[in-house]
Parts: C-alpha cells; sequence; structure tokens
C-alpha cells in the first residue's frame, strides 16, 4: 500500500473513532450527574480508555510485550463498547425526538429521558460484550458432507478440517491454539486446510510466545497447508511466511499441489498481495492450466470474491475465509451485502462453495453476530474407473 494511501486511511479510521468518543463521552456527562461533579476524573479515565487500542498497536509494533497485549484486549473491549454505546444512543436520540411529538419527553423531564437512557444503553452494551465474549471462547465444529463427481485414484474418501482466521497474536494466544489442536485431534482429520490470517498483524507477540510451536495435527496424513491472508502482508509477509512454513506448514504461493488420490489443491495468493507489495497473483485459470483437471480440485482463495471465476475454471470446491460472518452483530448484516457467500454453503454449478466464520477474531474479542469455528468437510469422490477400463 502506498504511504500517501495509508496516511488517508489512517486519517479516516481515526476521524471516526474519534467522533464517536467524542459524541458518547458528552452524552455521558451530560446524563450522569456524578461525570459533571467529577468531571477530571470522568475525562481521565475515558481517555484512558480510548486510548487503549491505539496506543497498544503502536507499542506493539515498536517491541511487544505482555503491557502491549494488555493494551490491546483493553483497547478491544472498548471498541466493542463504542459500537453499541454509539448506536444505541443515537437510537435513543432518535427515539427522544419522536416522543416529544405527543409530549411524552418534554423540557421538563428531558434529563430523567437521558439519564435513563444512558444507564440502559450502557447496561445492554455489557451485556451484550459479556455474552459475545463467551461466544468466542467456546468454538464449534461445522459439518458438511460434499460430493464431488470426479475419481480420486483409490481414494473413496477425504476428510478435511479448514480453519480460517486465527489471528495468532496479542490476543489469540496458545491457549486458544492449544484448543484448536485439541479439536483437530479429536477430529482427526485426514488434511488441514488454514485458509489465510493465520497471524493477526505485527508478528512481535508471536514470536515472543513462539505460538504456532502449539499447533499440531498428528492424524493429518494427508498434509498441512494453508495459503496468505490479507494480515500476512499487512504484518510484512518477508517475515510472517517463513515463520509459518518454519512449522511444516506449506503455504501455497499461487501454487498447485498434490493430495493422495491426485486430487489437485490450488492455492492462491490474497488479492491484497498487490495493494501491499505491488504483486500481482496469477488468474486463476493460469493456475487451473498447471493442474490435472480431470482429478478434483479444491480451490484455498481467503476473500470470497469473484465466486463466478472458480464454476468457470471448472473448480470443485472452493474454500474461503476472511469475513468472520460479520463477527459482532449487526456488522454480520453488512457483510451479507458486501459479498456474495459471506458465509456458509453454495453450489453454483458443479462447483461448491464454503466461505468460514472462523476460529479467531479481530480487534474486540467479542463474537455477538457469529460463532467461532472449524470447518470439517466431509468429500466423496465418484467410484469409476476411465474409459479404457469399462
Amino acid at each position: 500500500m502506498k504511504n500517501y494511501q495509508f496516511f488517508i486511511f489512517l486519517a479516516i479510521v481515526l476521524s471516526i473513532y474519534s467522533a464517536a468518543n467524542i459524541y458518547i463521552y458528552l452524552k455521558g456527562y451530560n446524563a450522569i450527574s456524578g461525570f459533571r461533579t467529577g468531571k477530571i476524573l470522568y475525562f481521565v479515565i475515558f481517555l484512558l480508555l480510548a486510548s487503549t487500542f491505539v496506543a497498544g498497536k503502536i507499542m506493539e509494533s515498536r517491541h511487544s510485550s505482555v503491557f502491549s497485549d494488555i493494551l490491546n484486549i483493553i483497547g478491544g473491549f472498548w471498541m466493542g463498547f463504542i459500537l453499541y454505546t454509539f448506536m444505541f444512543l443515537v437510537i435513543s436520540d432518535i427515539a427522544g425526538l419522536f416522543l416529544r411529538i405527543p409530549g411524552v419527553v418534554n423540557d421538563g423531564n428531558i434529563m430523567i429521558y437521558r439519564k435513563w437512557a444512558y444507564i440502559f444503553t450502557v447496561s445492554l452494551t455489557f451485556l451484550l460484550i459479556a455474552g459475545g465474549f463467551i461466544n468466542a471462547v467456546i468454538p464449534v465444529v461445522k459439518d458438511y458432507e460434499i460430493a464431488i463427481d470426479k475419481p480420486a485414484g483409490d481414494v473413496k474418501s477425504m476428510k478435511i478440517a479448514a480453519v480460517s482466521d486465527i489471528h495468532l497474536g496479542s490476543i489469540i494466544r496458545k491457549r486458544s491454539i492449544r484448543k484448536l489442536s485439541d479439536m483437530l485431534d479429536s477430529l482427526k482429520p485426514d488434511a488441514v486446510f488454514l485458509l489465510g490470517d493465520i497471524i493477526d498483524g505485527e508478528i512481535g507477540p508471536v514470536l515472543r510466545g513462539d505460538l504456532l510451536k502449539h499447533f499440531r495435527c498428528p492424524h493429518c496424513d494427508a498434509g498441512m497447508y494453508a495459503i496468505t491472508g490479507n494480515h500476512e502482508f499487512i504484518g510484512g509477509a518477508d517475515r510472517t511466511v517463513p515463520y509459518i512454513e518454519s512449522k511444516g506448514i506449506r503455504i501455497l504461493k499461487d501454487e498447485v499441489a498434490e493430495l493422495p488420490g491426485g486430487i489437485q489443491l490450488i492455492g492462491r495468493l490474497d488479492r491484497d498481495s498487490r495493494r501491499f507489495y505491488g504483486k500481482e497473483r496469477l488468474p486463476l485459470e493460469e493456475l487451473v492450466r498447471l493442474a490435472d483437471t480431470s482429478k478434483p480440485m479444491i480451490l484455498l482463495d481467503h476473500q470470497p470474491i469473484g465466486l463466478d471465476e472458480a464454476e468457470k475454471n471448472g473448480i470443485d470446491l472452493q474454500l474461503s475465509g476472511h469475513t468472520h460472518n460479520g463477527q459482532i452483530w449487526p456488522l454480520n448484516y453488512i457483510t451479507r451485502m458486501v459479498y456474495e457467500l459471506s458465509y456458509g454453503y453454495r453450489k453454483k454449478g458443479n462447483t461448491h462453495y464454503i466461505v468460514s466464520s472462523g476460529y479467531g477474531l479481530w480487534g474486540p474479542r467479542i463474537r455477538s453476530g457469529s460463532r467461532s469455528e472449524v470447518v470439517l468437510i466431509n468429500i466423496t469422490f465418484a467410484d469409476r474407473t476411465d474409459d479404457a477400463g469399462r
């Protein structure tokens, strides 16, 4: 990404974040008399909380430590607080305007309305954050049954575990990766595919605890494969990719690998490689030309964009992530509008598509709009010989 584009993007994000914080700060100040009485303390505490996420990211980029982890965790929860509090306070303002028409809210009781609207908003926000946190730390297994009408030699079926968006870093740490390993151990897949965003961003927090050393899949006889996500490039692919590969995970960078039975596994570079590194990924049709199209073809592509391309090129199964299925309600409704398939399963022609909501998360450790998951796909292949043997 060019420097001026990055600074423009950063300025927009910080402006929106600052405006939301100022709005909530003023609403609290005007609604709660205690905040006005202790206005200096209120201002200092609010400013510290509002600064935690930015401060944590700055510290993490310069020197990762437990303290920067703590700031990132607090800052993540604060982002969730800002989202819900801002949304509900805006709704209460609109409701207050409508309630003025019949006189339910008037100049005599407006302060009482503001006070209880603020208390209700904060209480509801805390409930949503608490529930979202519990939901985030209890991943589930999402099962799919897929039939591919192509033979795979002597392989009649294969069990694949697909894991997207782990986001290892200051928030997702060794306890989460150990839990993932335990889940894979119990599922006993033949192969595991990591669908990008294995690393959250800066690799410092990952290296500090060598977090991927806790990842294991003892029953994955067909191998462990991965692709890059946009966050591998955000964190510097020259560092994130070699680290991941040092753990015995093969990253497919516009490459084709052959699995047992001749199954063709195609892994694409993430589309953001162009934005961050100026490197264009190969067109899918060029990758397909490197594959044996008579065999089942599985495509790993981090972002579920341009689904028609896979169908056009005869892909049998595409696996993607990236969307988190919105992660936080109501953002899941937005991802449904942005992506043709933001979550779940779809079939177009002979091509199966599965988009995972991801195992980890970005920013707030909250999942109020989706579940953390491991995708388990049981694939059956056609049982037929070639024409010469018929």
